[in-house]
């Protein structure tokens, strides 16, 4: 059977210019990048635009600056992300290198491109608040709604324009339906790790429909005084992505439901995987940060739930890559 090789064929015409649609993505990413590194940029110069009095991102200048120049870096990343993708030299790119920071980016952002419409509909709908009226001032409400909405845009152009390519370079990873392929297909790597996934996921999957539901177990002080409708929703968006990425992996390994189209456990997995992992590993990190007080730091129940989250992540896409290679090779 002939496969498509991963790499561009050696002296194969490749377009000297992108086709308009990629254009229009590749000028969209970047101009929905603008609003937040703006921000960014002015906060590390010592501006206090949409940053209220009080504001506990005054008390710890130094952390903070600090963390706002990894993020500038981060969002700064989307922008090169965009021109990989559509300028003719991303296709000589090794996989792995496009791949990796595509899931981190996918994985951070998804969450935010379901949970804060979602969010938006229930302040609507239920006419709750998004902040309680003794809580520390964090930023402006505005803030929140461009930043957030940039990084939807983000989402929707810059995934929009990993499928394009993707369906240039690697359509037959994908193509056809899961009971289509052979039985070393799916190999040893992919079942242990679904499994193992699976396994663990039980309990992070809980914690966050646990949370969801009004339970206070595990939480930080700080975090039950503050919860509002916008903390349940979020929490039952984690909960959805833990599934997601659960389900995708085991379909994948165990093939279940013969007629399911290879490409929809492919997706689950990846944007599942990278959402319960990246954003475990940023909840992590930012749990171990110095300068909270012991009320508003994370509790140890909380770390252990992004850190299972973040292993359950590390796993499905482990197994999803280790079949990737299968399939391209």
């Amino acid at each position: 059977m002939t496969r498509t090789p991963l790499a561009p064929v050696p002296g194969a015409p490749v377009p000297l210019r992108a086709p308009r649609v990629h254009r229009v993505l590749r000028t969209l990413t970047v101009a929905s990048c603008l609003p937040y590194l703006s921000l960014k940029f002015a906060w590390i110069a010592g501006s206090r635009i949409g940053i209220p009095d009080g504001s506990v991102l005054l008390e710890h200048r130094g952390l903070i600056a600090v963390a706002n120049s990894v993020t500038v870096l981060m969002d700064g990343t989307v922008i090169v992300l965009a021109l990989l993708l559509t300028q003719a030299w991303g296709r000589r790119v090794p996989a792995w290198l496009l791949a990796t920071p595509m899931w981190i980016a996918g994985g951070l952002l998804a969450p935010i491109m379901v949970g804060f419409p979602v969010q938006l509909l229930t302040r609507a709908v239920t006419g709750a608040e998004p902040h309680r009226g003794g809580d520390k001032p964090f930023l402006d409400e505005w803030v929140f709604g461009v930043v957030y909405t940039g990084f939807i845009v983000q989402g929707l152009a810059l995934g929009t324009l990993f499928v394009l390519y993707a369906r240039e370079r690697w359509s037959h990873v994908w193509r056809g339906r899961i009971w289509d392929l052979p039985s070393a297909a799916t190999g040893r790597t992919l079942k242990v790790t679904a499994v193992a996934a699976a396994v663990l996921a039980l309990f992070p999957a809980a914690m966050h429909l646990l949370w969801a539901c009004g339970a206070t177990a595990g939480l930080s002080a700080t975090r039950i005084e503050q919860r509002t409708a916008d903390f349940y929703v979020l929490e039952g968006i984690n909960a959805l992505f833990v599934a997601v990425a659960v389900a995708g992996a085991l379909l994948l390994a165990f093939r279940p439901v013969p007629a399911v189209p290879l490409k929809t456990p492919l997706a689950m997995a990846w944007l599942g995987s990278g959402a319960v992992g990246c954003w475990g590993i940023w909840l992590l990190i930012a749990a171990g940060l110095p300068g909270a007080e012991d009320g508003e730091r994370a509790s140890g129940l909380m770390a252990l739930t992004y850190a299972v989250g973040m292993i359950v992540g590390l796993l499905v896409i482990t197994g999803t890559a280790s079949f990737v290679r299968r399939r391209g090779a």
